[in-house]
């Protein structure tokens, strides 16, 4: 992934999108918002306890500068559901996917350990924001993903391109009850005993649902262990969440 900073906001951005400048994208770290104490400080979601002007004035930072107006997110509840979105909705949308085409509509996926995936299909100009933790991955939002993409924008899975943003790496995705938790297909992805490769399970339910290896860009940093750069739900609890957008840029 990419790196860059403006003033005093930071942000990654993938390499698999660098040839489609057409896709804006932003993997915001935490750095340059205006919360404080287990917020710190660019926390952009208004359900975690942080002051509500602080949350807002991150978004204004985040919406700044990626120079875009309208930005859409959900009300993100660990299920599976994808949503279409042609304009900022009256009502927050209940679901863990949004996926578009229209230009200059941004969205916004909320993460703090769980993954926020980008799938872009530059052929037909549509592309999804997705938040997955284990239970999106129990409940295979990604191969949900591809296939709502298929009947809303007629896209093909092999021109899928996919991001996945940093998140709970391997020495830290522990489940004590996986047996309960987990299915037996996911068993072979254990790392050590209890710990679990939650980034090649990914990749691995990317690939079944037709995705290219060589279209599939995971971060392979681990939120956990790099506190400078992430909030971790699974290190504090009381944390902030990190905001991954994207739009198509139109002029």
């Amino acid at each position: 992934m990419i790196r860059k900073k403006r003033e005093a906001i930071e942000w990654l951005e993938f390499e698999l999108f660098g040839e489609h400048p057409e896709l804006v994208h932003a993997v915001f770290l935490r750095h340059g918002g205006a919360s404080h104490g287990p917020f710190h400080s660019l926390n952009v979601a208004d359900h975690t306890g942080d002051n509500p002007e602080h949350v807002e004035e991150n978004l204004s930072r985040v919406r700044s500068i990626l120079n875009l107006e309208k930005l859409v997110t959900s009300h993100q509840v660990h299920g599976a559901e994808i949503k279409k979105v042609e304009d900022i909705p009256k009502k927050l949308p209940q679901c863990d996917g949004l996926m578009t085409n229209e230009p200059n509509l941004g969205l916004m996926v909320m993460h703090a350990d769980c993954q926020a995936a980008l799938f872009y299909d530059p052929i037909h100009q549509a592309f999804a924001a997705i938040h997955a933790g284990w239970r999106g991955n129990v409940q295979n939002i990604y191969q949900k993903t591809v296939e709502k993409m298929q009947r809303a924008f007629h896209s093909k899975p092999e021109d899928l391109l996919v991001g996945i943003s940093p998140s709970l790496g391997p020495d830290h995705a522990e489940f004590k009850n996986y047996a309960e938790e987990l299915p037996e297909a996911f068993w072979p992805f254990q790392t050590k005993p209890a710990h679990f490769d939650l980034w090649e399970i990914a990749r691995s339910q990317l690939e079944e649902s037709g995705i290219l290896p060589h279209h599939i860009e995971i971060a392979s940093i681990c939120t956990f262990a790099a506190h400078d750069d992430y909030f971790s739900y699974r290190r504090e609890q009381l944390t902030g969440r990190h905001g991954t957008v994207a739009f198509l840029r139109k002029f």
